[in-house]
């Protein structure tokens, strides 16, 4: 879709209704109760069972549940994030919405993170480097284990010769086996090969099931050639959040920006931001809600 495309085919609350029946009844409408394939609309976005007479809300259970905004200014503020080449600000989405509160603009960015991540995703696979980072302040990159008052890191990264596939990213308590592995584990496919750097925290890989190849640095190999692809993805989220954010990130928020630059990351060669759109609204109807609490106070990184 182009924006005049967008426009007119999300003109009316109706319509976004309509499309948002479609994603959460792919195969048209089931009763949760009695499995009944029937239905009536009672008021807006409940629908009730011809059968059992249970209603169900198309937005309960997803990031719209509760909301008291237009759906429209929803897909507004969906498109509009897809659309942002280098990542999308809570000012920038404020001005395009009118929202009179800067934070109720980094709220609903937040909830639309949270939708980022698709449920069951696919594992990585391959051939995949593995290492940590640290972040914090106005600065990010690969300083050291134990750098003082950052936030560790575990960054994965698929690839096939110099051809970069997809990333995972995911704060972590410290770099220890006890953090490394279970996010390798969550994140790359058993039996692919995995390349880290000679730290103990790596130690069991092959343990649960992976190929481990250890790169080990020498006078003739710097750390950047050590894990390069690594090294460059950190590279890139260390300038957009320079860039996009001012790499003022606040820890109990840094997870969600790691979503988002995931998300991008990963489809970077689409030309389709209509596709984009789908696939995130796609996720935002089977992703759970979150409440203003729960962004306010970092409990989407508990």
């Amino acid at each position: 879709m182009t924006f005049d495309e967008f426009i007119k085919r999300f003109l009316t609350e109706e319509q976004c209704e309509e499309y948002l029946y479609s994603l959460r009844w792919k195969d048209g409408f089931v009763c949760p109760k009695c499995g009944n394939e029937k239905c009536w609309k009672t008021k807006r976005l409940l629908y009730a069972c011809t059968k059992c007479s249970h209603q169900t809300s198309i937005i309960a259970g997803t990031i719209f549940q509760d909301t008291r905004k237009p759906l429209r200014n929803w897909f507004t503020a969906i498109w509009w994030v897809t659309t942002q080449k280098y990542g999308a600000s809570a000012e920038g989405l404020k001005q395009v919405l009118g929202l009179k509160s800067y934070e109720t603009a980094r709220a609903w960015l937040h909830k639309i993170r949270t939708a980022m991540v698709r449920p069951e995703r696919e594992k990585l696979s391959g051939e995949v480097e593995v290492d940590e980072c640290y972040i914090g302040g106005y600065f990010a990159g690969i300083t050291g284990r134990g750098s003082e008052n950052k936030t560790p890191v575990a960054v994965a990264v698929e690839f096939d010769g110099k051809k970069l596939g997809r990333a995972r990213m995911s704060v972590i308590k410290d770099a220890s086996g006890e953090s490394l592995i279970p996010f390798i584990t969550q994140n790359v496919k058993e039996g692919s090969k995995i390349i880290t750097d000679g730290w103990s925290g790596f130690s069991n890989i092959e343990a649960n099931g992976y190929e481990h190849i250890i790169h080990k640095q020498s006078d003739a190999v710097s750390e950047d050639e050590m894990l390069p692809h690594v090294h460059l993805i950190v590279s890139l989220l260390k300038r957009w959040l320079l860039g996009t954010h001012q790499g003022a990130v606040e820890p109990k928020y840094l997870q969600a920006y790691l979503d988002e630059y995931v998300f991008r990351f990963n489809r970077r060669t689409s030309a389709k931001r209509g596709m984009l759109f789908y696939r995130l609204l796609e996720n935002a109807m089977v992703v759970s809600p979150s409440t203003l609490d729960d962004i306010k106070f970092g409990r989407l990184l508990e």
